[in-house]
């Protein structure tokens, strides 16, 4: 393998393949990179046997291909090599088959490299009728669910985003089992129904790789997910087990229903928190007085805020509901419309937040007792 390449080319595609590998990998062929060049153009490929990440240099972005070939680069100090080459033209050269040269004018970096007998076969299935969805919506909705999954490994489900496919409508659900997200995106024409679990760190790196506007298609498989976005292909296992029917979680009727602004209630409440960010729950009090709701915390060794806030509310009856601020704080910063819904029932029930204007996102948060 012979090639000559720009630094920045190279440098952006390899800085996203290698978000496949993980520092926690056992598997020593999978800490290198696979460098596959062919009369078409260079194929770079990672994985940690969890995720895959492969994309695509055509040739008419390679100032120069000598000689065909493959090889498996570790992956430890080439991105480093990489990003502290001169800016310009980098020369890539197997000698020996298991070694390689990284050169520009001045410098000259010889590494050993890894035998490619031992690196795994990979193959990218296709199914017939992709999902395409712009990858500013898909990045949206990662943003608005991802933050409620769960950080603990005893409930490996939890840790995933649930993607599920009814008729012409994706959900994409998220909880620990004391918040959920739940974004809904109405398909443009129907597909086949699916229910799966995508590991969340998985979608943290999808969501890294996605800058422009354009297409993301979409191939859901039985126990991995594929999508293909530019010249990049990236596949994720799946969680193995059945999502809890977080669908019916969500109350359709509501005892109080407060209308309210999104901004001036995520000041009030970022304020309330103040006083609670060295406590484990971080709790903030919301009391109902007729159009206004007391925002309130209390530490016992530092004191109190109180701050009041404007709403309109369908009823004359109160309701006092405490629940933790980051947990709010970390829900209310999903959604972009001035006018946000509080939905509540009884002080042990969920509270809900919607948008007027859009409903395809809701947040749930459950309160905490305070007695």
């Amino acid at each position: 393998m012979k090639l000559i390449i720009e630094k920045i080319i190279l440098l952006e595609k390899l800085t996203n393949v290698m978000r496949a590998i993980s520092s926690r990998n056992l598997i020593p062929i999978l800490n290198g990179v696979k460098f596959e060049l062919k009369k078409e153009g260079l194929y770079l490929t990672a994985s940690d046997s969890d995720l895959i990440i492969q994309t695509f240099i055509d040739k008419k972005e390679i100032k120069n291909i000598k000689e065909t070939g493959v090889i498996i680069i570790q992956s430890k100090y080439l991105l480093d090599i990489i990003k502290k080459l001169p800016n310009g033209d980098i020369n890539i050269e197997v000698i020996d088959g298991l070694k390689i040269i990284i050169s520009t004018e001045n410098t000259v970096f010889n590494l050993n490299c890894l035998s490619t007998e031992d690196y795994p076969q990979l193959e990218f299935d296709e199914i017939k009728n992709p999902i395409n969805l712009e990858s500013n919506i898909l990045k949206e909705v990662i943003h608005q669910t991802i933050f409620a999954i769960s950080n603990q490994e005893s409930r490996p489900l939890l840790t995933g985003v649930n993607l599920k496919l009814v008729d012409n409508k994706l959900y994409c659900i998220a909880t620990d089992s004391y918040r959920l997200a739940k974004k809904t995106i109405e398909l443009d024409k129907t597909y086949e129904n699916f229910d799966i679990v995508i590991p969340g760190k998985n979608l943290n790196e999808l969501d890294k790789l996605l800058s422009e506007n354009n297409n993301v298609e979409i191939q859901p498989f039985i126990n991995k997910i594929i999508f293909k976005y530019e010249d990049y292909i990236f596949q994720s296992n799946l969680l193995s087990g059945v999502y809890p029917d977080t669908l019916n979680f969500i109350p359709k009727d509501f005892n109080f229903i407060l209308t309210t602004s999104l901004f001036s209630f995520i000041n009030a409440i970022d304020r309330a928190a103040l006083l609670t960010q060295n406590k484990d729950k971080n709790i903030v009090k919301m009391e109902t007085k007729t159009n206004e709701v007391l925002i309130s915390s209390f530490a016992s060794e530092i004191g109190k805020v109180e701050e009041k806030l404007l709403v309109d509310k369908n009823t004359t009856e109160n309701i006092a509901i405490s629940f933790s601020s980051k947990y709010m704080l970390e829900a209310l910063k999903t959604f972009e419309e001035e006018d946000l819904l509080i939905l509540l029932n009884t002080d042990s029930q969920p509270i809900i937040l919607k948008s007027i204007k859009d409903e395809t996102l809701i947040q749930l948060i459950l309160p905490i007792k305070t007695y």
